[in-house]
This record gives structure tokens, C-alpha cells and sequence, in this order.
């Protein structure tokens, strides 16, 4: 399969999920596809980008190892689609109290009330600083402060929603009648 040909070009969804399946089927495949994310072509790497999205469950933990560098490809990211795919991306994984990245912490929370960015990346920035939040009670606290500033603007339907289903998550959690390490805490707290 010549990837980079196929990347180089606009393509759908059926051609998205063989892509992933061809991905999952090597390390070496997971590596050609994973340089061809950071291609001066715009369109290679969005495609990248949203193969890796479709990725099988059986790939999640190998997403996991690359979190880092998710992260820095996204505080560094102008594109709004690149963010919004790395946003969903870096949404399926956990994050630990000993690995905490304070700056992408401070990126989600700048972004929740940032009416330049779009309603997806704000909901996002929401769902992911809870991610991060949820084993300090301190910065909990910092984040309810965030979401109570959003009540000053105008916001979408899905970014109300993100906000309701996160204060839930933060009442929830704030008395201890949680897990933390539990990845289905906060898709239960819905």
C-alpha cells in the first residue's frame, strides 16, 4: 500500500477505516502512518490525523505511548480541524496525577472561554481539563470557576451540554463517592 499517495488526496470514510485496519496490522505500518503526521501538506495530515481517530480499541494503548507528543503537536497546532481531531484523540485516554502536563492543562482551561475558538474545541477543552482535574480538589475548584465564567456568553447546545455533564462530574467527585482511576467515571457521570 503506498500511504502517502492515498493521503496526498481527499478521502472517505470507507478508505479512512481500511487505512486503520492496514495500521493496526503492524508496528511498522502504525510508524509510516505516524511520520506522515507531521507532512508540510496540509491534507496528509489531516487524513492522518483522522485515521487515527478510527483506529481499532486495539490501538489505544499505543495512542497512549504517543500522548506526549499528541499534546506538543497540539499546543503548537493552528489548524482548527488538526485540533479538533488531536482534541478527540487525546479524549480517549487517561491521565495520571504523577504525569499531569500543567500546560496543556492551562491550554484546555484558556480554550474553554476563548470565544475565538470553535464550540467542539471549547467542549473538548472541558471534557479533557476534568480528565486532568479530577484528582486535585484544588484544581477542580479552578475549573468550576471556568465554567461558571461561561454563563456570561452566548454558548451552543453541545457546549452547554459539556458543561452541565462536567459541573455533575465535579459534584460527584467532590464527594468522594468516586473512583478516580475508574476510565468510566465521567461517561457514567452523563
Amino acid at each position: 500500500m503506498k500511504i502517502e499517495s492515498i493521503h496526498s488526496q481527499r478521502i472517505n470514510l470507507p478508505q479512512i477505516q481500511l487505512i486503520a485496519v492496514w495500521a493496526a496490522e503492524k508496528p511498522e505500518n502504525r510508524n509510516e502512518l505516524w511520520k506522515l503526521l507531521y507532512s508540510p501538506e496540509r491534507q496528509i495530515s489531516v487524513n492522518v490525523l483522522w485515521v487515527l481517530t478510527h483506529l481499532p480499541k486495539s490501538e489505544h494503548e499505543w495512542l497512549l505511548s504517543k500522548q506526549n507528543e499528541l499534546i506538543d503537536t497540539l499546543l503548537q497546532e493552528t489548524d482548527t480541524s488538526k485540533k479538533r481531531m488531536l482534541l478527540h484523540i487525546l479524549r480517549e485516554q487517561e491521565y495520571d496525577m504523577e504525569s499531569l502536563r500543567t500546560d496543556f492543562l492551562d491550554w484546555c482551561l484558556t480554550n474553554i472561554n476563548s470565544e475565538n475558538e470553535p464550540y467542539a474545541i471549547r467542549a473538548f477543552s472541558i471534557h479533557l481539563a476534568f480528565r486532568m482535574c479530577r484528582h486535585y480538589p484544588e484544581l477542580l475548584a479552578e475549573l468550576q470557576q471556568h465554567l461558571t465564567m461561561l454563563t456570561l456568553q452566548t454558548l451552543s447546545p453541545g457546549l452547554i451540554s459539556a458543561r452541565r455533564h462536567t459541573f455533575n462530574a465535579i459534584k460527584k467527585t467532590l464527594s468522594k463517592n468516586f473512583d478516580p482511576s475508574d476510565p468510566y467515571f465521567y461517561a457514567e457521570s452523563s
